[in-house]
């Protein structure tokens, strides 16, 4: 075999070789984009912590995705309450709880929780918005705690599911609405409000995404995982198997659309959210009443359940201008 053929054959190997490689790791991106935005039903999938894992789950989950159940609703408020039932664009039972204010109403706010989370997650701060006057709306995005559906898009379709229980509230004949939001619920709300030009009073959030990339990235890197090319990829692959525009998708600059009074909260040790993402939203926040609180303490989390006294003061005197 001459030296001419031998390095035409290794070169066409190593060029299968890559080939193989490449097929490989998008075939794998695909499977984490779509386990990272399916929530599995309670019968069809268990929590279960690393260490309760045998090395073959381990390494299933590894390679594709981790297979995410609903989070249980097993905490309810401890004041009166209804539970409400209302309809999104997809036909999906959208669940939530309803409190009227215990006197003369200040207004409604209507929370959203993040990623994974549910409803319950977030009662710690409605009780607090109840004790300060305020009538409360706490709802499961789709796919999400009691409410209907599998597919999450982190946002980008939940902005529907958003305006469904804010028309809810305006039609009972509210027109002071406050919107508050974490993480995934934040990020929806500053896309929800230019999308459909609602008019909220006032804006709480915390610890939104700048763009979905950002949030991808965020979460690769609470992993210990490389960036890139695994965030591009499956932005990608997400961005096909649930029919979103992945790199469109910017709360950063949905942001300049807002007029109204904001408060912007974000943890110091958030290890999925940057700082220079969170000066990205202020900076381009158009009110004229906006204010940035970051929070010594905490990463991304309730920072009504870590700073209570902090969160509960800022809270009310944003409330109160």
């Amino acid at each position: 075999m001459t030296i001419k053929r031998f390095k035409f054959r290794l070169l066409r190997w190593l060029g299968g070789f890559i080939l193989v490689i490449f097929l490989i790791v998008n075939v794998l991106m695909a499977f984490h984009a779509y386990r990272f935005t399916y929530f599995y039903e309670a019968h069809e999938a268990q929590f279960r912590r690393p260490e309760q894992m045998t090395t073959g789950e381990k390494l299933s989950q590894a390679l594709f995705g981790f297979r995410i159940p609903k989070r249980s609703v097993n905490e309810t408020p401890d004041w009166p309450y209804q539970t409400i039932r209302l309809k999104n664009e997809r036909n999906q039972t959208l669940v939530g709880w309803y409190a009227p204010a215990e006197e003369a109403s200040k207004g409604t706010v209507i929370l959203w929780h993040g990623h994974g989370s549910a409803k319950s997650r977030v009662l710690a701060e409605a009780t607090y918005f109840r004790q300060l006057g305020y009538a409360v709306a706490l709802f499961d995005f789709r796919a999400h705690g009691q409410s209907d559906g599998n597919v999450c898009t982190i946002g980008y379709h939940e902005t529907k599911d958003v305006k469904t229980v804010y028309d809810w509230v305006r039609a009972k004949g509210e027109r002071r609405i406050i919107l508050w939001g974490m993480s995934m619920g934040a990020a929806t709300i500053l896309k929800a409000i230019p999308e459909f030009n609602l008019q909220p009073t006032k804006v709480i959030v915390e610890c939104p995404f700048a763009s979905l990339e950002d949030a991808v990235r965020g979460r690769l890197r609470s992993l210990h995982l490389p960036e890139q090319p695994l965030a591009n990829l499956l932005l990608f692959y997400g961005g096909l198997e649930r029919n979103l525009k992945a790199w469109e998708y910017q709360p950063a600059e949905y942001a300049r659309k807002l007029t109204m009074p904001v408060l912007l909260q974000w943890g110091r040790s958030d290890p999925r959210v940057s700082r220079d993402e969170t000066d990205r939203i202020f900076r381009n926040l158009a009110s004229s009443q906006k204010q940035l609180v970051i929070y010594q303490e905490s990463g991304h989390q309730s920072f009504c359940r870590h700073e209570t006294d902090r969160w509960e003061r800022t809270v009310r005197n944003f409330l109160n201008r």
